[in-house]
């Protein structure tokens, strides 16, 4: 559902800037108005009908949704025929979906469920003790964690019903305490579990791209891992929000972990498909990175986040980039990839130039892939 824009809710006079301003200000983000006990949402997060990029509900259609594919990664260092296998289901997801979820991943449930615990604790500790991580500008400040409302909060049409803490956990992870309280202990073990599987999960996918096992890991893809903690409070009217708009993610591959509420959906086959909560899996996706080095062999699919009424979402992001380490390394089209027949989509680009187009241009419903193409 979505707002038509002669709504008696949207008024002539209404001066977005100074609402995002005030709800900057407030430094307690989407639960802070939760907090308080609002029962309609303010302006900021409401969805215009002009805006076809981002919606918050669709139709529903005759067709049956797909299932995203599961792929289990038991035994792949051990059985050649099993790795082939499972080579070939990450090679047709990532040609296809551009996601897939993962069991027999190697990180133990009991951990998994200390990570979520963590990222509750952290947004429902203390407003007071939460403003003093709350920031703006995670790179003008040097700041190893930020916590705060919507990154692109002033660029973004639509304001999302989400909050995040996110820290840069490689290669030059904080010390124990630059990290909050409730994230301390178990954020560098689950980080150091997650690079561990990123660089299996990018030999698999070096692999089904033809390459050496090593291949992406050598061009630096494993390099950098930034862990987003977002939040998403129970809304007192979710179909007029939106939990996070569509978009892709501005890495090489990103591991999820998700909570049982649910929300997350993948557009797949010209419509929204639910990405269901397994007990123990992670989702992993590529990023618009994995795209532009693979020359669209392997996909950055739009994805959302529905917000809803029933309880707060947890989730847990952990992005493969090195988009906070200052390089100059150029990222472009792998050339054993290219041919006559297939040249080169993309110019070559640094990840930090490529974050920054991002972050300017915001969560809009479109890609920031199209600013790079040939």
């Amino acid at each position: 559902m979505v707002l038509d824009s002669t709504s008696s809710m949207i008024q002539p006079d209404y001066d977005r800037k100074a609402e995002l301003i005030a709800f900057d200000e407030t430094k307690t983000g989407v639960k802070g108005l939760v907090d308080a006990g609002i029962t309609e949402v303010p302006r900021i997060f409401l969805i215009p009908a002009s805006n076809e990029n981002i919606k918050s509900s669709d139709p529903p259609l005759l067709l049956p949704r797909p299932t995203l594919p599961t792929i289990d990664l038991n035994g792949i260092n051990e059985d050649p025929i099993r790795r082939k296998e499972v080579i070939e289901k990450v090679k047709d997801a990532l040609e296809s979906w551009g996601f897939f979820q993962i069991v027999n991943h190697g990180i133990p449930d009991s951990m998994l469920e200390d990570v979520k615990k963590g990222v509750i604790g952290f947004h429902e500790q203390d407003s007071e003790v939460k403003k003093e991580w709350y920031i703006r500008d995670l790179l003008s400040q040097k700041r190893k964690v930020v916590y705060n409302s919507n990154f692109d909060l002033y660029a973004a049409p639509v304001t999302s019903w989400r909050d995040t803490c996110e820290c840069m956990m490689a290669p030059n992870p904080p010390q124990p305490e630059e990290l909050p309280l409730p994230c301390r202990e178990i954020w560098p073990e689950y980080s150091s579990c997650v690079l561990k599987l990123g660089g299996c999960l990018l030999e698999l996918i070096s692999e089904a791209l033809g390459l050496h096992p090593t291949h992406l890991l050598e061009m630096g893809c494993a390099e950098g891992l930034l862990v987003l903690g977002h939040y998403y409070p129970s809304c007192p009217q979710p179909e007029l929000v939106i939990g996070s708009p569509n978009h892709t993610d501005n890495s090489f591959i990103t591991v999820l972990l998700q909570d049982h509420v649910g929300g997350l959906q993948v557009f797949y086959q010209n419509q929204w498909t639910d990405v269901p909560h397994i007990p123990g899996a992670l989702v992993v996706n590529a990023g618009d990175l994995l795209q532009l080095i693979t020359n669209d062999k392997f996909v950055s699919s739009q994805h959302r986040v529905l917000a809803n009424k029933m309880a707060p979402r947890v989730s847990v992001a952990s992005f493969f980039s090195t988009n906070m380490i200052p390089t100059s390394k150029v990222f472009e089209p792998i050339k054993e990839l290219l041919s006559k027949e297939n040249p080169a989509k993309y110019r070559g680009t640094t990840v930090n130039e490529y974050v920054a187009h991002y972050a300017k241009k915001g969560l809009d419903g479109t890609s920031a892939l199209l600013h790079f193409k040939i």
